[in-house]
């Protein structure tokens, strides 16, 4: 009995229904219309990993933090341009606190870069808040959406381009993996 009212009702006003049943078709991309390629993401081990101390200490005792980058995820759009790829890339770390830590909160130190046939073309740095529940030593970290505009061509796609993403590393944390690493 609804259906058949709901029907005599469509039949007296189509107008008013029809931006409704247009609406869901105005979301996606035109017909016949792909997404553009992404760039390939990547992951340099040495930079993946953070073990963060207090002092110059390598005691467990002060192990202030420990991470991990886990994922680089990320979509793509058309730019602003018709010669430009909008990425917007989220950087995902799980992290262990130390006992050394003080408090429940610690910023990760993360960078992005963008390459170009294995050469950084473009490197900024960004911090990710960390906050970690009482009597939990475990918290995953997911940086804010990075919008990235691309230049492209009909002969360079934005898949040409790599993404890199670690932990922008002190010199000692650097030379720590190196000797761990034996």
């Amino acid at each position: 009995m609804a259906l058949r009212k709901l029907l005599r009702l469509a039949a007296l006003t189509p107008i008013a229904l029809t931006p409704i049943a247009l609406a869901p078709a105005a979301c996606g991309p035109e017909k016949n219309q792909f997404a553009p390629a992404c760039p390939v993401p990547g992951l340099v081990k040495p930079l993946a990993e953070l073990t963060r101390f207090r002092g110059a200490s390598q005691d467990i005792r002060d192990l202030v933090v420990r991470a991990r980058v886990i994922d680089i995820t990320g979509k793509c759009k058309p730019g602003r341009t018709a010669a430009s790829v909008t990425a917007t890339v989220q950087i995902v770390a799980d992290v262990t606190r130390g006992p050394a830590l003080d408090g429940l909160t610690f910023t990760l130190p993360v960078f992005l870069a963008i390459t170009d046939s294995g050469q950084i073309q473009d490197k900024n740095l960004y911090a990710i808040p960390v906050e970690f529940s009482r009597n939990v030593d475990t918290a995953r970290a997911v940086s804010a959406e990075i919008e990235l505009e691309l230049p492209v061509s009909a002969g360079k796609t934005a898949a040409a381009y790599g993404i890199i993403a670690g932990f922008q590393l002190t010199p000692d944390e650097i030379a720590a993996f190196r000797r761990n690493r034996r």
